[in-house]
């Protein structure tokens, strides 16, 4: 290795983060490789910093003429390979991050290594304790005087190799009799890392029978299955009505591609969908499949992270962050429920997993497979105009008709003196479905008890001190929540806090519709799933596991019942609450609520009992809600893309979203002032990158946990010379007054022009 190493530093400014100059002391030579993980003197006070080592060049003639040396460098297992480091760079471009900000998310939380304090040179040391465990070996000492029986069958125990002391006792290997070969130096006690157990999701399920593809799915099978054998980088979107049967085409591909000899990639949403997903690849491929998801504890993500590093995966199953497995000889990566928007990280780096997915494709010649039965606007029009494979499948896996489904007018049911948010024909459905034994599945994407409390006098709204938004009443607790920065007001406050006034409490989330199922049918078993019934450990999968083995007979939750789920005995679906979603801001808001909603009706009728969907709302001739009850995905997009290029948003440009925030809004306001106007003197001239700038403005929330936000929107074309742009204006920014009154960060929406 060269003598002198570029590293980028941890914890730098987006204006400092550059590559600097490091010597390569002689204890570390022949151990640092671009990609090592590093610790630096950084400043003037030489403080201990992370870095990554990311090329290896003599210094510049404008260097300093004192080069600092390295303090030390993380084990080889640390080293970032060729691919992931290639990653660093592409998030850096492409994000706005910092270096180190990429390397943080590629890298998982138990891998890392931080400074350790105190005792001579500062030195490394794994972010996450490391536990041990004690095993004994043979030694070549010999061995001297009588075997006792019990020593001779301890020495028998370990001709294998290395034995932990739980298995040595687990065979009649007493400690007395360890203890006793230790002293005649026969064995030796050895300290090794401890081997985190497999998740519980993750070990091996009953074996599956092999996968039978219907005529309609052995048809799309062999559209992909042509783009793999041609060898080149391809991307797919495989569009199927709900209960189509994708993921039994997903499972053919895989076999397709371990045949070759190449590993796959599988990413879902959300970590609700992971466990029926993972025991269908475990049941099909059992110990080669590993798991990546935020649920996992550290321990657990880097036990899986090190099997796949090491070649003992070749399947990984995960959520977003997954799409950086290190996985070798990628042969195909498939996005499932490709639409949803848990696919865009909302932190430093905003990156977008389709972004990655793709560039890892490219990489590995390898097949990116984007499936869904409600694909986002941008990728259907990728595939209509020939940049992805548009491979449909129009009937469902068992021949089942879809959903019959009826729209539910809520303003008769007031009229009617039904208050209740569960109307009297959904009711009627539930009692009928509890009769015959069949299952039911309400979407409420609220959760909380009641959503607003207002003042009956002079109608102030109860919000959070630290959040624009209103508290949410809680019943269970008895206390007032916000969603966003998760302060609680206890006791709930019975009147207005500005003029003494009685506050009521109106609205409805998944615990009040609970309590009402409880009254309206006193013996049916209800699963609630959301947010405050999920938090423990493997919640999901438990929950999941219970209601398709029949112990409920209703599961009532938010957006995560309504994707991607597959029960056998579910005839019956309730859409509540879908107004708030139909009015909400932003250009996706259509698609979001056409999607849920075609989702959620899908999960009915799946096996021998025909299905059924009732869809309650104040607006029962609007015209999304019609076209997600007859499940036309065609004509939702022709109306949605008309929209899209009348107004120009994404698939027709790329948005650039500027966000600040900071603790006094005038200095917010004025700090967004100052990017946007940095930005149009850098456009004076500049005839090739077409911009429109709108804003700035306070955001959809104002202020969350006591900072004010303000977003400036760009309308772009995503390209290396708007990229350029932005990131001179970025660096000036950042380097001059505004950083300390806001900060500021960049997100990228729409993959028009990667």
């Amino acid at each position: 290795m060269a003598e002198y190493v570029q590293v980028a530093v941890s914890n730098a400014t987006f204006h400092f983060d550059k590559l600097y100059t490091y010597l390569v002391p002689a204890p570390l030579a022949g151990t640092v490789q671009i990609g090592s993980m590093v610790l630096v003197p950084f400043g003037r006070g030489k403080t201990s910093r992370m870095g990554v080592v990311l090329s290896a060049q003599p210094p510049e003639d404008d260097a300093p003429r004192v080069i600092k040396e390295l303090y030390d460098v993380a084990p080889e297992r640390a080293r970032l390979s060729p691919e992931l480091l290639g990653l660093v760079h592409f998030l850096k471009e492409y994000t706005f991050c910092t270096y180190y900000e990429a390397v943080k998310a590629i890298i998982p939380y138990g891998a890392q290594y931080t400074a350790a304090k105190g005792g001579g040179v500062p030195h490394l040391r794994r972010q996450m304790a490391v536990r041990t465990e004690t095993a004994y070996r043979r030694t070549d000492a010999p061995w001297t005087g009588r075997r006792t029986e019990k020593q001779q069958a301890a020495w028998d125990a370990l001709a294998g190799g290395e034995k932990t002391r739980a298995e040595l006792e687990a065979l009649g290997v007493t400690r007395a009799v360890l203890d006793g070969l230790l002293k005649k130096g026969v064995i030796a006690r050895v300290n090794r890392e401890w081997e985190e157990t497999p998740p519980e999701q993750a070990r091996e399920g009953p074996a599956a029978q092999a996968v039978t593809l219907s005529p309609a799915q052995q048809r799309a099978y062999g559209q992909l299955a042509a783009l793999m054998d041609a060898g080149k980088p391809a991307a797919a979107l495989l569009h199927g009505v709900t209960s189509s049967g994708k993921t039994l085409v997903f499972l053919k591909l895989i076999q397709k591609t371990l045949a070759a000899g190449r590993s796959a990639l599988v990413l879902v949403p959300e970590i609700a969908l992971t466990p029926q997903m993972i025991a269908r690849m475990k049941a099909h491929f059992g110990t080669r499949v590993a798991v990546q998801h935020s649920a996992l504890s550290h321990g657990e993500r880097l036990a899986q992270w090190q099997q796949i590093q090491n070649g003992g995966a070749q399947i990984v199953v995960g959520t977003r962050s997954a799409v950086f497995a290190p996985l070798d000889k990628i042969g195909l990566i498939v996005i499932d429920e490709e639409q949803e928007h848990t696919y865009h990280s909302e932190s430093a780096p905003r990156y977008s997993a389709h972004d990655v997915a793709r560039r890892r494709a490219a990489t590995h010649s390898a097949l990116l497979l984007l499936a869904s039965a409600t694909p986002s606007t941008e990728s259907y029009y990728a595939a209509k105009t020939g940049r992805y494979a548009l491979v449909e499948i129009n009937e469902r896996y068992n021949q089942m008709p879809l959903p019959e489904v009826r729209i539910v007018d809520m303003r008769e049911e007031l009229s009617a003196g039904n208050a209740s948010s569960i109307s009297r024909a959904l009711a009627q459905e539930i009692g009928g479905n509890l009769a015959r034994g069949e299952q039911s599945i309400l979407l409420l994407n609220r959760r909380g008890y009641q959503t607003v409390g207002m003042c009956t006098a002079c109608h102030t709204v109860l919000k959070c001190g630290a959040c624009s938004v209103p508290m949410v009443y809680h019943k269970a607790g008895d206390r007032l929540l916000c969603h966003y920065c998760g302060k609680s007001l206890h006791p709930v406050p019975t009147e207005c806090p500005v003029c003494g006034g009685r506050v009521k409490y109106t609205g409805f989330g998944t615990q009040r519709v609970e309590e009402e199922l409880a009254a309206m049918f006193p013996k049916a078993r209800v699963l609630r799933m959301d947010l405050d019934t999920t938090g423990r450990k493997n919640a999901h999968e438990r929950m999941l596991r219970r209601f398709a083995q029949g112990e409920y007979d209703i599961m009532l939750g938010t957006q995560m019942v309504a994707k991607g789920l597959d029960f056998e005995r579910v005839s019956l679906v309730g859409v509540l609450g879908v107004d708030q979603m139909l009015f909400a801001q932003g250009y996706k808001a259509y698609e979001k609520v056409f999607s849920l909603v075609t989702q959620v009706v899908g999960r009915g009728g799946r096996a021998a009992y025909a299905g059924r969907a009732l869809i309650q709302t104040v607006d029962p001739m609007h015209p999304v809600l019609s076209l997600a009850a007859r499940q036309d995905y065609a004509a939702f997009y022709e109306q949605e893309i008309a929209f899209r290029k009348l107004n120009l948003y994404p698939p027709f440009c790329a948005i650039c979203l500027a966000g600040f925030q900071g603790e006094k809004e005038p200095d917010v306001l004025a700090a967004a002032q100052a990017f946007a106007q940095g930005v149009q003197i850098l456009m004076r001239g500049r005839t090739d990158i077409p911009l429109r700038m709108l804003g700035p403005a306070p955001m959809h929330i104002a202020q969350v946990n006591g900072l004010y936000r303000y977003r400036l929107t760009l309308k772009c074309r995503n390209d290396r010379a708007f990229r350029s742009l932005v990131g001179e204006a970025l660096a000036a920014y950042s380097a001059g007054k505004w950083p300390g009154r806001a900060s500021i960060y960049l997100d990228f929406y729409s993959d028009a022009d990667l």
